[in-house]
Formats: C-alpha cells, structure tokens, sequence
C-alpha cells in the first residue's frame, strides 16, 4: 500500500515538473511574442507621432498663411471702409453746399425783388448764379449808398401836402427841401413822408441837396415807409400816472396822503422838540427859588409832553430815587403814544407802496400776455398799454415808498431824542434837587 501511494506521488512529482516546465516554454514564448508586439507597436508609435508632427507643423504653417491672408483681407477692408466713408461725407458735403448755395440764391432772388431785380437760378449752374447776385448786390449798394435828389412831395406839419425836392440817402433816410419849409422826413403811412418836428434838420437838408455835406449830419433813420411814425408827445405828471391805471393813482394817493402824515407829525414834533430844554430850565429855576409847589403851580399853566413829565417828576421828588426814576420812565411812556402819532402809518404806506407797484407789475404782464395770446407780436403799440402799467406802477411805487421810508426813519429818530432829551432833563432836575436837601 504505502508502495503504490509513494508510486502515485512519483508520478504526480513528475507530472507536475513536466507541466511546469512546459508552462515555462509556453510564457517564455508569450512574453517574446509581447516584447515583439510591443517594439512593433512602439515603431509604429514613433511613425505616427512624426507623421502627426509633419501634419501640425503643416497645418500651423497653412494657419499663418490663412491668418495673414486675413489681416490683409481685413486692413484692405478697413482701408476701403474709410475711403466709403469719406466718400460719403464728400457726397453729403457736396450736398450741404448745394442746399446752401441754393438758399442763398432764393435768399438773394427773395431781397432783391422789393427793388425791382428779377435774379434768374439756373440749377446747373450756381456759380453763375452767384456771380450774378453779387453783382446786382454790389450795384444796389451802391446807389443805396449814395445821396439822390429828386423830385417830389411830402406833407408838413399842418397835414397840407407841399412839393419840393427829395433828398433821399439810401432808403433810410430822406429830407425834403421846399420854398419855407426843409427839414428831415420821417414815414406818414402809405409810402408817404411828413416833415419831422427838428428844425436843426433844415441846415442839412439844405446843404445835401446842394450837394454839400455838412459838419454835423441831422438824421432820423427808419426801416420803411409804409409804416407811420407818431408825433412824440409830452407827457406830463398826469399822463404819467394815468398810464399807470388805477393802481398807479391808489398809490400816488397813498403818497399824498402819507405825506399829509409826515408834515403834520414834523410839525409836532417841532414843537415838542423847541419846548423841552426851556420847559426844563424854566422848571429848574422855579424848584430852586420857589419849591414844589411853587413848581407845580407854574407848571400847570405849561403845555406839552415836557410840561407833564416835569410835572410827574416835581410831584414824586420827595420819594426814593429809584422809585422817581421808575415814575419819570412810566410817564415818558405815557408820552410816547403822543410823540409816535402818524409813525406806524406812515411806515405803512412806505411798505405797501412797492408793493402795490409790483401788484400793477404783475397785472400789466398779464394784460400784455393776454394781448400777446389774442393778437401776437407783430403791433408793439397794441403791448403799450399792458408795459406801462407794469413800469409806471413800479416807479411810482418806489417814488413813494424811498422818500417815505427815509423821513419816517428820521421822525422816529427825532422822537426818540425828544424822549431821550426830557429824560435827561428830568433825571438833572432829580439830581439837583437832592443836592438842595
């Protein structure tokens, strides 16, 4: 038995080494089929790897030879965009000029006709064109330019027609010389001239149309003829403010009434004023030759605010200084209602005056907006009436509220001395008197 096992495990032994070593052939022979696969597929790696490079550096050099096709492409493009461009500002140039020129040939065709001058526009050819309007241009100014006498009639200051000469400078300004009556023109309406109310004027009408120029040139220059200039009259007082409308009058009323207020306190206070220092003396002499109530019965045969402070003062002397002093500053103050009378109104009407003139400011701006609304710009005399109310009230309001603010400031300065004058001379009278005891 244990021979025939140790018989199996010889052969099993010897299996198993032929096996291994016939396994060992077999890797052996693996391994050196890889290793040639591997070299090969290695070689065929490194060809790849070179044919891929030669194909990179191909297409990178078609890459550079495409890019700088672009940038030539494209700076060619750019180029041609800017000569586009300024092609069309050329194009548009060309046709600003031609508006242009065009508009100044209407320009010129539209103020020439009035004289007479028929400018013909050829639209193929605009200098021409030009040539020609600079040429009629150049033609009319010169005979506006210059001093032409004919014959002719104008109307004198009667309203009757007379005939003469004409001496026309341009067309802005014409004299007319006649037997009696010479002198510069001025539009009457209707393309009709009338004698203008300046007798200086005669000497140059006379000498231009002698064909001499005068030292000095008398002139009034207008824009055209059809439409009339209006006699300048004077305007008084009255005109002035009823130019202002009722405002202007409310204010000038106001004025005359503050005023009324300013004469009637100056004359109070001026008495007032020429009273207190002799009131004050006379008080003073009385006290000490004759005592208080020698004093009291004197002064109550006085008047005035500073009879009834001296009074107050002479009945209190008798009681502590401070006490007189209170009585003396309370009676004062009884006083001042008296020496202040008309102040306050008159201050008033110094404030309520410009006021006033702005209202009117106001209302003649809206009366002008109105006729502006209604029936526009083009009659200046239609807007007269709206514009004076609104500077008229204005200036009669400022005429009235500055003097007034100036005598009022000063009334109560006066009166503010008188009050402070009679204080003093009643505190002198204290003091002498307490020297006395």
């Amino acid at each position: 038995m244990k021979r025939i096992v140790l018989i199996l495990m010889m052969a099993v032994l010897s299996l198993s080494a032929a096996t291994e070593t016939e396994l060992q052939r077999a890797y052996a022979k693996e391994i050196a089929f890889l290793k040639a696969q591997k070299e090969m597929l290695q070689q065929r790696l490194s060809q790849v790897k070179k044919e891929d490079a030669a194909r990179v550096s191909s297409a990178k050099k078609e890459i550079a030879s495409l890019q700088n096709d672009v940038l030539v492409k494209t700076q060619t493009s750019d180029r041609l965009g800017e000569q586009l461009f300024r092609s069309q500002q050329n194009a548009e140039n060309i046709s600003d000029d031609t508006a242009l020129l065009e508009s100044v040939a209407l320009q010129g065709q539209s103020s020439l006709a009035p004289y007479g001058i028929k400018l013909a526009i050829d639209k193929n050819d605009y200098p021409a064109t030009l040539n020609q309007l600079f040429a009629e241009t150049l033609k009319l100014g010169r005979n506006l330019s210059s001093v032409n006498v004919t014959e002719g009639s104008f109307y004198l200051k009667d309203g009757t027609e007379q005939k003469g000469k004409l001496v026309k400078v341009g067309n802005i300004a014409t004299y007319g010389v006649a037997e009696g009556a010479s002198g510069v023109l001025v539009p009457a309406g209707g393309d009709k001239l009338k004698l203008w109310d300046a007798p200086a004027s005669a000497a140059t009408a006379t000498a231009l149309a002698a064909g001499q120029m005068p030292a000095s040139l008398e002139i009034f220059v207008y824009e055209n003829v059809s439409k009339e200039v209006e006699d300048k009259a004077d305007k008084g007082v009255m005109d002035v403010i009823e130019s202002g409308g009722i405002i202007g009058w409310v204010i000038v009323v106001m004025g005359l009434f503050a005023l009324l207020l300013v004469v009637l306190r100056g004359f109070f206070l001026s008495g007032a004023a020429s009273k207190t220092l002799p009131v004050a003396k006379e008080t003073l002499v009385e006290l000490q030759s004759k005592g208080v109530e020698a004093t009291l019965n004197f002064l109550k045969s006085r008047k005035g605010a500073a009879a009834r402070v001296m009074k107050a003062t002479v009945r209190n002397l008798d009681r502590d200084r401070e006490h007189v002093e209170d009585i003396v500053a309370e009676a004062i103050m009884h006083e001042s209602e008296r020496l202040d009378r008309y102040g306050s109104a008159i201050m008033v009407v110094a404030a309520v005056a410009p006021l006033l003139g702005l209202l009117g400011t106001v209302t003649g701006m809206i009366a002008t907006f109105d006729i502006i609304t209604e029936f526009g710009t083009g009659d200046p005399k239609l807007l007269s009436g709206g514009i004076s109310i609104a500077l008229v009230t204005t200036e009669l309001g400022l005429i009235v509220a500055i003097p007034l603010l100036l005598l009022g400031n000063m009334l109560n300065g006066w009166a503010e001395r008188i009050k402070d004058g009679m204080e003093q001379s009643a505190l002198h009278l204290i003091n002498e008197y307490n020297k006395q005891k």
